[in-house]
């Protein structure tokens, strides 16, 4: 399995992004995480790259109402786009991101990844 696909794996099923989606977003997109045997998984995403792997993964919609959208304003038909726009709106270069991306850090440390 794909490195980056097993994080995603790990991220979703222990739920580590649950109520931090904004850190989340913003840890995946200027953040370098590495795996717990030492190598480089990201050195940073592009929005279109998260994009992607939020549609390949099937990432639960829902989760776009804790960035303060409504899933209904996006567009429904095409995934990669519906994911593409709430991600250019999400502000996750903004303070209350860096401030969810601690906390989101944090969590991944416990699960063995380094962040920086």
């Amino acid at each position: 399995m794909d490195a980056m696909a097993e994080l995603f794996e790990k991220i979703r099923s222990a739920e580590l992004s649950k109520g931090l989606f904004l850190g989340f977003l913003h840890v995946l997109i200027g953040r370098t995480i590495t795996s717990p045997a030492g190598t480089v998984i990201s050195s940073g995403l592009t929005f279109r790259d998260v994009a992607v792997w939020l549609k390949k993964l099937r990432w639960n919609p829902e989760d776009v109402r804790e960035l303060g959208l409504d899933p209904d304003s996006l567009p429904l038909r095409d995934r990669q786009r519906y994911w593409f726009v709430a991600i250019c709106q999400a502000k996750v270069d903004s303070a209350a991101a860096l401030k969810e991306a601690e906390k989101f850090i944090a969590k991944l440390k416990s699960a063995g990844y380094e962040v920086k």
